[in-house]
């Protein structure tokens, strides 16, 4: 699961960097983000069927080796284009271990014990982005930013060996029997669940203000606060902590306030936290903390938020987990394509529009939360 973050935290410190080594504006190697979103969205959508009908080992296997594929191919781009067009490949390979991963959580829990596992494996994967930033800019201050990828490389030949202990956890008898491309037609078919779509709309938007904060974070803190790349791994360390903490809070209380109470705090959490950094990000109140505190609040959302959202969305679905885990991760790196996209269209050298854009996102999760109105419960037959 922590390949979504590893892919990306890692060399965030290096964008600064990349831009002048490959004579690119910084809205330009902002894109990378984007291009990776990009793919990670749109393959997500074809690995979920497929771990549906072949189990969850092959899938993961192909695509770590097409992480490594990616990964080199990052190393070696001489220019903007190309290295999107890596990051899309890496994508594709990182995404079937995240939307597989979380299939494997629903394959051996249900409901509020699912949302409670999926928690605690958050809070251990929250690691990755914890350290991430912090050893990129260490590898950034020994070495160029091709090193990094490089590592990227190591990590995932590494992983590909540690695959070979990890248990099956889809046996061929659970197995989805439908064809692919059945499976494909079957995601029309979900997207007119009401309830379904108002978890993918929740976890989409606040997906949509957290890439805003991933690209726009390096900008807001390196360029226009003059923070080093090493302490700008410290500053993004603590949002990570806000994540580790609330993912642990979430755990504890999921079970006796339920999985929609839960998102709709989360919510009104991220929108508080969106519209004071917003605010913050215009009038530069309170300088580089008025911007770190409340984006460690909005970061720290994520634990009321997409453990549930996703748990949520497949606990009606059991026979079509991986479809479901990738319609809703697909959902969520999409938007965060716009969040990543808008912060590099409307760079202006300023924390701005990386504050509006997580307002706004914040403010959409609130809405969609609002779809999640309680179950009728089924009378008890007395016969």
């Amino acid at each position: 699961m922590s390949f979504a973050s590893i892919s990306t935290d890692l060399y965030l410190p290096a964008l600064p960097a990349m831009g002048e080594s490959l004579h690119a504006e910084t809205g330009s190697v902002e894109l990378t983000i984007s291009g990776y979103l990009v793919g990670f969205s749109i393959g997500q959508l074809f690995w979920g069927p497929i771990g549906d009908r072949y189990g969850r080992r092959l899938p993961i296997t192909l695509g770590l080796l097409l992480f490594i594929i990616g990964s080199a191919g990052c190393a070696l781009s001489n220019n903007v284009p190309t290295m999107i067009g890596w990051r899309m490949v890496q994508a594709v390979g990182a995404c079937a271990n995240v939307v597989l991963a979380r299939a494997m959580v629903r394959d051996l829990y249900v409901g509020p014990q699912a949302a409670r596992m999926l928690s605690v494996l958050m809070t251990v994967m929250a690691i990755a982005p914890l350290i991430g930033p912090s050893v990129g800019g260490l590898i950034l201050h020994v070495a160029t930013w091709h090193a990094i990828f490089w590592t990227l490389v190591g990590v995932g030949m590494a992983t590909l060996w540690a695959l070979t202990v990890l248990p099956e956890t889809l046996p061929p008898e659970r197995r989805n029997p439908q064809s692919i491309t059945s499976a494909f037609l079957g995601y029309g078919r979900l997207l007119r669940q009401p309830r379904l779509l108002a978890y993918a709309g929740v976890g989409g938007s606040f997906y949509g203000g957290m890439f805003a904060y991933v690209a726009g974070t390096p900008v807001a803190y390196i360029s226009h606060h003059h923070v080093s790349p090493q302490h700008y791994g410290l500053l993004f360390g603590l949002g990570i902590v806000g994540i580790m903490l609330a993912n642990q809070i979430n755990a504890r209380l999921v079970r006796c306030f339920g999985i929609d109470r839960m998102i709709r705090f989360g919510a009104g959490l991220a929108t508080c936290a969106g519209m004071i950094t917003a605010l913050n990000t215009w009038q530069d109140w309170g300088g580089l903390w008025g911007l770190v505190i409340p984006l460690f609040f909005f970061a720290s959302a994520t634990g009321f938020i997409v453990a549930n959202a996703i748990v949520g969305a497949m606990d009606g679905y059991p026979e079509q987990a991986g479809a479901v885990s990738a319609l809703i991760g697909a959902t969520q790196y999409g938007t965060g394509i716009l969040g990543s996209a808008a912060v590099g269209y409307f760079a202006d050298g300023t924390p701005f529009p990386m504050g509006v854009s997580i307002a706004l996102f914040g403010m959409g999760s609130l809405v969609f939360s609002c779809g999640l109105k309680p179950q009728r419960k089924p009378q008890a037959n007395t016969d």
